[in-house]
């Protein structure tokens, strides 16, 4: 199996952080190297990564950036793979990482894939929702050609539990900086329009998932709005979005009813209506100016060098 070693960016990761280590660091198949990339944590955070000897950077907090910081720890790494993490995932299982992994040893044109996320324990129903979802419980390989998942759908890629061949990623000049978010799909665009594939290994398994308030959710897809009008050629090459909150609304409000927490069916009203106001005012964030932009958005310092 291809070695391979696991980046994680942290700040201030308290608990959540402290499991995330302990099963990272009791995997079947452990990484050549741990690099946890820390944005000067205030909190125990990079006490718990030397008590499990992962190698630790510390950047300053102003200089995180979600392409740029995952892109800056690419600079010294020699394996043929590397796993991105994030301080809140909890591997599932002691194979988790070697069922990702594995993936590349089994076709050559993989170049990037994902594994899949469950909801926390203490997920609410929404929350829950989202990860059943986009997470479902059948593992694909796709390229451009392939009809499933259909058009933009198939950029559908998360760092907080993805591998990539180090290889490709410098062959495209690694994660791009300064995007609001998103830098895991645009790499899967790239790799597909450069007719390579994407992976979801379904067998690979983490926790990860966040019960967001209705205005948090408008923010984050105001800040999605804002990568996909910003990253128009990814729309361009795959397909539109167009149709598919309608889709995932409709079926949160089956999950809630079918799951009989009725008293969720308005707060999924409101969230599903959020999401919609968030997305169509991000892709017109240009007219808003930097100042009203960053109080929408979820991501506020990516407007300070906007």
């Amino acid at each position: 199996m291809m070695n391979f070693t696991v980046v994680i960016p942290t700040y201030n990761g308290g608990e959540l952080w402290k499991e995330s280590a302990r099963r990272l660091a009791g995997q079947a198949l452990m990484p050549f190297r741990v690099k946890v990339i820390d944005s000067s944590s205030k909190d125990d955070t990079q006490a718990t990564a030397q008590e499990f000897n992962f190698e630790i950077e510390q950047i300053e907090q102003k200089d995180f950036d979600h392409g740029g910081t995952r892109s800056y720890a690419l600079a010294d790494i020699e394996t043929e793979l590397v796993v991105f993490l994030t301080q809140d995932a909890l591997l599932e299982d002691e194979k988790a990482l070697s069922n990702l992994v594995s993936i590349f040893d089994k076709d050559p044109e993989v170049v990037c894939a994902y594994g899949r996320q469950l909801p926390h324990l203490d997920a609410n129903p929404l929350a829950q929702h989202a990860r059943y979802n986009s997470y479902k419980s059948d593992s694909y390989v796709t390229s451009l050609k392939e009809d499933f998942p259909a058009g933009f759908r198939k950029a559908f890629l998360s760092n907080s539990f993805a591998a990539y061949r180090v290889d490709f990623l410098r062959s495209i000049g690694g994660f791009p900086e300064h995007l609001i978010l998103g830098e895991d799909a645009y790499v899967a665009a790239k790799a597909l329009v450069a007719n390579k594939k994407v992976a979801y290994v379904s067998g690979a398994k983490v926790r990860h998932s966040h019960n967001y308030s209705v205005f948090q959710e408008f923010q984050r897809y105001f800040d999605i709005g804002v990568f996909h009008s910003t990253q128009s050629w990814m729309i361009d090459e795959l397909g539109s979005v167009e149709g598919e909150g309608v889709k995932f609304a409709l079926d949160q409000l089956k999950y809630v009813c079918k799951s009989k927490k009725y008293t969720w069916l308005i707060s999924s009203t409101f969230t599903s209506m959020a999401k919609f106001i968030g997305y169509k005012l991000g892709k017109k964030h240009s007219q808003f100016g930097v100042g009203l932009s960053r109080k929408l958005s979820m991501y506020k310092s990516y407007w300070n060098r906007v």
